[in-house]
């Protein structure tokens, strides 16, 4: 059994990433697209992500700093145009994902490094990737910063004016999560599906 006091062992930063990384899991993944200020699109994967609030309906993801301190393009192409979209790809598209993931010079369009279509979102200029389920067009409200060294988070909150999703696993009350095949990401290269669940009624 072991103990910390953060103050006083001064784990550093990759520990405490492989830490949270490691134990706080899975983590849904945020696969978000933005534009820069001329227009290039960018994507990127994010697994620090969730719901914040439904009315008015904000998600919530933090890109880090890298490993210079230097933040990444998502970050960048929101200070430039304060809008994008949150994909929720599942297993089909997890490739493809994975592909967005590459470290690539900055204006360089990971759609076209993936083979993916973009298609519009409404109320946006940022565009979607066509193939994904699940998208949420956003508009930025705030980026909470953490810092400036390597690996400090920025959390990135976005309220929703727009969402795309398909037909066939959507009929207006429930998500079919068979249909979708949400993913979620372990520690490492690791991710975990969700095929094997079960149930509890809350209590009252």
């Amino acid at each position: 059994m072991s103990d910390y006091l953060m103050d006083e062992h001064g784990l550093n930063p990759g520990k405490i990433y492989r830490l949270f990384t490691g134990s706080i899991c899975p983590r849904p993944i945020a696969w978000v697209s933005t534009l820069d200020g001329r227009g290039n699109a960018n994507l990127a994967p994010f697994s620090f992500f969730n719901v914040v609030s439904v009315a008015p309906p904000v998600l919530g993801f933090s890109p880090l700093l890298n490993g210079e301190g230097r933040p990444k393009d998502t970050i960048l192409n929101l200070e430039a145009v304060p809008e994008c979209v949150v994909h929720i790809g599942g297993e089909g598209l997890i490739g493809a994902l994975n592909a967005t993931s590459a470290s690539v010079a900055h204006g360089e369009d990971e759609f076209t490094l993936a083979g993916l279509e973009k298609a519009v979102m409404p109320g946006i200029a940022v565009p979607r990737v066509a193939e994904a389920p699940v998208a949420f067009g956003c508009r930025l409200r705030e980026i909470i910063r953490f810092g400036d060294q390597p690996l400090a988070g920025n959390l990135v909150l976005a309220e929703v004016v727009s969402i795309h999703i398909d037909d066939g696993i959507w009929n207006g009350r429930h998500v079919d999560i068979a249909g979708l095949h949400p993913v979620g990401r372990m520690a490492g290269s690791d991710y975990a599906r969700t095929t094997d669940r079960f149930e509890l009624e809350r209590p009252a």
